[in-house]
């Protein structure tokens, strides 16, 4: 890294969004090169300075090697979607969000990797690792669903489907998921007293 060889990071170079062109810390311009850079099938501008301003610059040690003419930098084509997420990011309405989302979203992530023994995506692309989220969503659905309305109700639930007999077990579920969620609170809650006044 930059930083640990005593040298500027790209942070402190400065994108000027109406010259198209970077500042360095010594106040002088980074222009933007005609033929951009095609790697990975990743397009990125190239930014460089003058040679013979980067050679005479003061500050030469702390941004370029003894070898490197000039200072360059890399920017991808698709830079100020990200600079822009960033600072929307930093507003309170989007901690916010975020806040509500760990407290919604992130259980059932922390439940799929610990469970499921998942923690990172096995394919590449867009369409393959959509195929491959779907399999998961489903398996911990499925499993949220047994938990929910257990092995014996979820037989008869399949029964009633394949029979087109659905109407008939909607009221035995319902029953069953209103008794859990009214009995596991106060049960919880009676353990917690019980505990607090052993």
């Amino acid at each position: 890294m930059q930083q640990d060889k005593g040298k500027f990071t790209r942070d402190e170079f400065f994108y000027d969004k109406k010259q198209d062109c970077y500042i360095c810390p010594n106040k002088q311009q980074l222009t933007k090169r005609p033929k951009p850079q095609l790697k990975n099938d990743k397009v990125n501008f190239i930014y460089a300075g003058a040679s013979t301003i980067c050679k005479a610059c003061p500050l030469k040690d702390e941004c370029i090697s003894t070898k490197t003419k000039y200072k360059q930098l890399y920017r991808w084509e698709y830079e100020d979607i990200i600079e822009r997420h960033i600072e929307k990011m930093k507003t309170q309405e989007s901690k916010e969000i975020v806040k509500k989302r760990g407290s919604i979203v992130e259980h059932p992530f922390g439940t799929i990797k610990r469970n499921l023994g998942w923690d990172h995506f096995l394919v590449r692309g867009i369409e393959k690792v959509s195929g491959e989220n779907t399999l998961i969503m489903f398996s911990y659905n499925f499993k949220r669903l047994l938990n929910l309305i257990g092995i014996v109700l979820f037989k008869k639930l399949i029964v009633a489907l394949k029979d087109g007999n659905i109407e008939n077990i909607k009221e035995e579920i319902a029953k069953y998921i209103a008794i859990s969620l009214f009995i596991r609170p106060h049960f919880f809650r009676y353990i917690f007293i019980s505990r607090k006044y052993i």
